[in-house]
């Protein structure tokens, strides 16, 4: 039987099947219903589309089993049994030369903070149905059209937990710009790298003229193989009421092999593909050999939230790692962290971002804190509020672990000594989660002070990170800054201990910038100086309070110095206009850096999505005689509709969306008994909301709910799955303005029709809005509905025009 690693690392190009859906539709799968579902019952139908996509010249089939997890199935399927099953029908038209991956979609789910799922549960999820899928002899395991990071960083885990396989992830995206969740192409690629998948992709979303430009935006720093699946262009309703794709097999192959000079060596079809269009795309291609790509960023690291990348690298700036959130010395801090509170913390994390801070620091480290319990809820904060990446920092490996299950990226962990166990336990954590590290150049008591010390060491605890199977570019080096005070050669012997991890190691370094100065006076002059020098021998970041006016002064002054910022754009940015001044006037760079951070109106919270002030500001305008009305109407609502603009303008993203939306209903949840019991508020327009009959997507729906009744509707959901004389029914009940139905697959778009008839022959007075990603304007025109959205912000401007 063909070997996949080989496959992986030899120069041929490999050709996945295309689209099963459509497909299967047009062999017997009832509209609504699940392939899986379908495939259990019709096991020869799947086994002979298989068959075509071999004769079509397939290397690769994937699995009938893209919804085969436990939510999307329902209850009562032995989902273990279906994906093992589905697996082996595939394996059986494979046979020993074409190879099966194992296909793996989204849950439907969203893990903490935007959706009901922790991690932990996610990853339960994906481990029952892969176990299946390896039980049935598959190749690879295969995660495609998933839309946020987080939970493609709990299928990888699944993966690794279950197999040993190869792990290829493919991500759909909305834009070049972004996915649904806010990741970018490259952050999308940079998070699967530090995790070491062996594919990385994309697929659905678009034609392969619009999907070109999603891997060009992946190719700055990718090396890892590439899979490319495109749609045969967008859905669209034929005369006859069906979804069809226009994009014929030739011109599909002849767009597709372009794919080949951005690297991709696995390319196939998605949605509206079939045996032609992959027969085409073999004859396009011929014998075209693929050649591994070469990133165009050196980075030696790269960190990771959901939505940004942070590169750390010698010939990138250097990097300000803010260490303000740390209890050591702050009384508020500490004793609110005791308390399982955030405010400070939060406040600390706004200022260093607002100072330029790329990195956060997050260490809970005092008295009566529970580490284990308070480092991953305050991590969780933090990223539900700023997309910043963070650095998590703990001498309680149970507590670095608890955080890396809660975060939905690649941060940054401080540090790996050479402690006892301390290797052996967060080593293979940080692999396992692709999180970065800093190690620590320290073995037993005693602190390394020369050179050569730092390097004995520090050699010694590299073989031990190779033995676990640690990647470099998850490695760097603590420069372990000394007191000069005390040791006057400590900052020699560091400069000296930088460089030869830059020449001899190709390893960035860090460090903890003001312990040099300890035990001296004017510490800024001398911590910003020695900044200097350590840059000039190649230090890549630094530990420090980024809210320094000086520290930030010497950083601009050398990236241009280093030739690091271009035409010195970034430092004229900052300083055109600065004067010789003391920091303590408060010079410094232009822009956010020295403004306050935290909200100081509840319009500001909510458009910040602060959670945790607004209930209390809500009270103090209370308290002050405000009038619960106009809180609403000259505060929240004018929030929640700047934050559906951010939206629009792709300044947020889902996850910013949905911190303001809770937000609001944080502090309308206050407002609620004086709005009901002053006898002043109007009746609400009802709106039915419901997935169409088949179709058991529903998070789209779900938000656009949220929107809906963050903008003054009363909204009934009635949840997925829900058939037209159900909907029409419940919006006579209740006296509807406004039918709101969801679908995210063409083959269950089409029921949408039943509720608009269902409308008409009644006689109902009563408006239909549609939605989902397969929704087109024609489509909508097509079946009389009153308008259409596919984003929950353009989803509340239609409700508001219809019921105007």
């Amino acid at each position: 039987m063909a070997d996949f690693h080989k496959a992986l690392a030899d120069n041929r190009v490999y050709f996945f099947d295309g689209g099963y859906g459509t497909f299967l539709q047009s062999r017997g799968l009832p509209a609504g219903m699940s392939p899986e579902l379908f495939g259990l019952e019709k096991p020869e139908v799947i086994r002979s589309v298989h068959d075509d996509y071999v004769k079509a010249g397939a290397n690769v089939l994937t699995s009938n089993t893209f919804g085969g997890s436990a939510p999307k199935l329902g209850a009562g399927v032995d989902v273990r049994s279906l994906n093992r099953e589905m697996a082996l029908i595939a394996r059986a038209a494979a046979g020993d030369n074409v190879f099966v991956a194992g296909s793996v979609g989204p849950t439907g789910h969203f893990i903490e903070p935007l959706g009901d799922l922790t991690f932990k549960e996610m990853v339960d999820i994906y481990r029952q149905q892969i176990g299946g899928m390896v039980e049935g002899g598959v190749d690879f395991i295969l995660g495609e059209t998933h839309f946020d990071l987080a939970e493609v960083r709990a299928l990888v885990i699944a993966a690794r937990e279950v197999c040993d396989l190869p792990v290829a992830i493919s991500m759909t995206f909305e834009s070049p710009q972004a996915c649904l969740t806010g990741s970018s192409p490259q952050t999308f690629v940079d998070a699967m790298q530090n995790m070491g998948v062996d594919i990385v992709g994309t697929n659905c979303s678009a034609g392969p003229e619009q999907i070109y430009d999603v891997i060009s935006s992946m190719r700055p720093r990718l090396s890892t193989p590439l899979l490319v699946e495109a749609n045969a262009g967008l859905p669209e309703l034929d005369e006859n009421r069906e979804t069809v794709f226009r994009l014929k097999p030739e011109p599909f192959a002849e767009q597709s092999a372009r794919f080949l000079e951005a690297g991709a060596k696995f390319i196939g079809g998605c949605c509206g593909t079939g045996p032609d269009h992959i027969r085409a795309l073999r004859n396009a291609v011929g014998d075209a050999r693929w050649q591994r790509p070469v990133p165009e960023d050196d980075a030696q690291m790269v960190i990771t939230s959901r939505a940004e990348s942070v590169c750390i690298g010698f010939n990138h700036p250097g990097a300000i790692i803010g260490e303000r959130i740390n209890p050591t010395g702050k009384k508020v801090l500490s004793a609110e962290l005791q308390e399982g509170r955030f405010t400070e913390a939060l406040k600390f994390a706004g200022e260093q971002i607002d100072a330029g801070a790329p990195i956060l620091d997050v260490n809970v480290g005092a008295p009566m804190v529970d580490e284990t319990e308070i480092l991953p809820a305050l991590c969780k904060e933090i990223i539900g509020q700023h997309t910043t990446p963070l650095s998590i920092d703990s001498t309680n490996p149970d507590a670095v672990e608890a955080a890396l299950w809660n975060y939905p990226g690649t941060p940054l962990v401080n540090s790996i000594s050479g402690e006892p166990g301390r290797m052996d336990r967060l080593g293979p954590l940080c692999k396992k989660f692709g999180a970065p590290f800093i190690l620590l150049p320290i073995i037993g008591s005693k602190l390394p002070f020369e050179c050569k010390d730092k390097i004995e060491v520090t050699a010694k605890l590299l073989e031990q990170a190779e033995a676990l199977g640690i990647p470099r570019r998850l490695i760097m080096v603590d420069a372990l800054a000394l007191t000069v005070s005390s040791k006057p050669m400590a900052a020699r012997h560091c400069l000296d201990f930088i460089r030869h991890c830059k020449e001899e190691w190709n390893l960035p370094t860090v460090l903890g910038l003001s312990n040099v100065s300890f035990g001296l006076p004017a510490r800024e002059l001398l911590n910003s100086t020695f900044l200097t020098l350590c840059q000039g021998q190649g230090l890549c970041a630094f530990i420090s309070n980024p809210n320094s006016a000086r520290l930030r002064e010497s950083l601009y002054s050398a990236e241009v110095l280093l030739a690091r910022d271009k035409q010195a754009e970034k430092f004229i940015e900052q300083y055109s206009d600065w004067t010789p001044s003391a920091p303590s006037s408060g010079s410094g760079p232009k822009g956010d850096a020295g403004k306050k951070s935290g909200a100081e109106t509840m319009f500001e919270a909510v458009v910040k999505g602060e959670r945790g002030s607004i209930v209390d500001m809500v009270q103090a305008g209370l308290d002050k005689g405000r009038d619960p009305f106009d809180i609403v109407n000259e505060e929240l609502i004018p929030a929640i509709m700047e934050v559906g603009e951010k939206y629009e303008r792709k300044e947020y993203f889902l996850p910013q969306l949905l911190q303001s939306a809770e937000t609001l209903q944080k502090g309308f949840d206050v407002l609620k008994p004086l709005l009901e019991s002053s006898g002043k508020q109007e009746k609400k327009d009802v709106v039915i909301m419901a997935t169409v009959e088949g179709d058991i997507h529903d998070i789209g729906k779900n938000i656009v709910c949220l929107m809906l009744r963050n903008h003054g509707f009363d909204v009934i959901d009635l949840g997925k799955d829900v058939p037209a004389q159900t909907i029409v029914e419940t919006a006579v009940e209740k006296e509807a303005r406004i039918i709101g139905l969801s679908a995210l697959m063409t083959t269950t778009m089409v029921r949408m029709e039943d509720t608009i008839k269902l409308i008409r022959e009644k006689n109902l007075d009563i408006k239909v809005m549609i939605g989902g990603a397969v929704i087109t304007e024609g489509f909508c025109k097509s079946i009389g509905a009153d308008g259409w959205s596919t984003d929950a912000v353009a989803a509340v401007k239609i409700a508001k025009e219809l019921v105007q």
